[in-house]
């Protein structure tokens, strides 16, 4: 056999790849670890012409997000989830073994693997204990940085930026830097976007899903919105068709006037479950702190996370381990189920203290 490892790159043999929920897995009935959505969506669709590839169809989920948007159909791309978009923007604009991005930790892993994968330099500035920017250290660390990853509310804490923090680094950053917008959970608080922005600055990137409040994680639909000339700069290496016609006619039906208010009803009742949960987790000995959180999951710290974790996976709950991040030690992001699935999980977690 072939010796793989010869052809290689050293990079991609070191890389350690993100670890997806799926991929961690486990065994159980109630998934409470990936922050989808609990409600599913049952309709039947069927799909014509799949013999061509799809051209109008993608045009209009553009004009269709827009509206949703609110932002100009040229103002946008549609890309395989959010995470594509990602990888997109470091090949746009940062030359391998030169160039830097800049995130900031605890945050979403995938900004550091894509740049891991695509021998991009990486710098960090740690956030503040309240999870908010150190904005002082930004500036004074900023070097050779091509790209700024911020993302908006933050996973996996649940927090939004402050609004001012963020106009503050487009304004300091507007003729050195991209600065790239996460809005991966901003359906769950439509006020904290930073969409108004793009006006006033021509260096921001504001990424969007419909794999968290759309509750569509399956289809893999994202989108990049910017000024024309970088959306025009980014469709130069997005490949022919990224979105196939079953995925395009999904994210249509999705983006409906009716849909967009089945989803406003969904995000109030994942609300009141998160509200309902806290509620309950706040009478338990065994948490140390429940932090607050504008999205579909809450960060929790234990005074043993192990031992939760563990109980949880014995009763087939499925959550995700934080420990490993810095801050969050002894840390567990649960995502908000739907009402059965919160009350489970309260039930199970009373066993702790008996």
């Amino acid at each position: 056999m072939i010796n793989i490892n010869k052809f290689v790159r050293k990079n991609i043999k070191k890389l350690i790849p993100y670890q997806s929920a799926r991929r961690i897995g486990g065994v159980g009935k109630i998934w409470l670890n990936a922050n989808e959505s609990p409600f599913r969506n049952n309709k039947n669709l069927f799909c014509k012409n799949l013999n061509r590839y799809p051209d109008q169809e993608y045009h209009m989920l553009l004009d269709k997000y827009s509206r949703y948007a609110n932002v100009l159909p040229e103002n946008i791309l549609a890309t395989r989830g959010s995470d594509e978009a990602i990888e997109l923007i470091i090949k746009a604009f940062c030359n391998p073994g030169k160039d830097k991005i800049m995130f900031f930790p605890p945050t979403y892993d995938m900004y550091k693997i894509y740049a891991d994968i695509l021998c991009i330099k990486i710098s960090t500035v740690l956030q503040l204990k309240n999870f908010q920017l150190n904005i002082n250290s930004i500036k004074k660390k900023y070097s050779s940085v091509k790209i700024i990853f911020i993302c908006n509310p933050n996973n996996p804490t649940g927090n939004t930026i402050l609004s001012q923090d963020i106009i503050d680094i487009l304004e300091f950053f507007k003729k050195k830097c991209l600065v790239v917008i996460d809005e991966a959970y901003i359906d769950f608080c439509l006020q904290e976007t930073s969409i108004m922005l793009l006006n006033r600055f021509s260096n921001l990137i504001i990424l969007r899903t419909l794999s968290k409040a759309f509750g569509l994680a399956s289809i893999r639909c994202g989108f990049l919105i910017s000024n024309e000339r970088i959306i025009n700069i980014i469709n130069k290496i997005i490949a022919p068709y990224p979105l196939g016609t079953p995925i395009l006619n999904i994210a249509l039906d999705a983006l409906t006037k009716s849909n967009i208010s089945v989803i406003k009803n969904n995000i109030f009742n994942l609300i009141e479950n998160k509200n309902f949960l806290i509620t309950k987790l706040k009478k338990h000995k065994f948490i140390k702190k429940i932090y607050p959180s504008k999205t579909n999951f809450i960060l929790i710290k234990f005074f043993s996370s192990k031992d939760v974790f563990n109980l949880l996976s014995q009763f087939g709950i499925i959550t995700r381990d934080q420990n490993f991040k810095i801050f969050l030690k002894n840390c567990i992001r649960i995502s908000i189920g739907t009402y059965e699935e919160c009350l489970n999980l309260v039930n199970i977690l009373k066993k702790i203290e008996k």
